[in-house]
């Protein structure tokens, strides 16, 4: 029945290893994100709590796109299990580095999965992951702006205050 099930499934096991692979990093970083809207919770940075929260929620709901375009392709989709998630950061600025540092991971790694899915020729799990690479360009947009903050306001004084007052003004236009 295995092998039936294989041949209905409209992916390759490479390329469904990759998407399942793909859908644990998005719960990593939902995790990781939600870690991150605690620490500034904890510390009084109200507005980049409720910013990280957002972008949990998205990377969430990035999971569970993949999750299900792995199912509607007749795979195996994986609920994967979230470990080692960092939870103490040495200071604000470091959120918001290891955010970036996260964005440019997770881009990489749906990089290497179009490249797969070209060099299979598989064109309808390409078409799919072309909405997350330009998700990608969004995200890792706003990481670096939210990082260029501190480079803009700077720290000293009312600083951080500006800094986590602005991180949800920022916005991505294509046009």
């Amino acid at each position: 029945m295995k092998d039936l099930m294989r041949i209905k499934c409209l992916i390759s096991q490479d390329i469904e290893t990759l998407l399942n692979q793909q859908i644990k990093k998005e719960a990593h970083s939902s995790s990781l994100y939600l870690s991150m809207a605690s620490w500034c919770n904890q510390n009084g940075y109200d507005f980049s709590s409720d910013y990280f929260t957002k972008q949990s929620e998205e990377e969430r709901m990035h999971q569970l796109k993949l999750f299900k375009y792995v199912l509607d392709m007749g795979g195996n989709a994986i609920s994967p299990e979230v470990t080692g998630i960092k939870t103490d950061f040495a200071g604000f600025r470091e959120v918001f580095e290891d955010a970036l540092e996260a964005e440019i991971a997770i881009t990489q790694s749906f990089k290497n999965l179009a490249s797969r899915c070209l060099k299979e020729q598989d064109f309808v799990t390409m078409e799919f992951l072309n909405w997350f690479l330009k998700e990608q360009r969004e995200e890792e947009y706003k990481a670096r702006r939210a990082l260029e903050l501190f480079e803009v306001i700077g720290e000293e004084g009312t600083g951080r205050w500006e800094i986590d007052k602005h991180v949800n003004d920022i916005t991505y236009s294509e046009d």
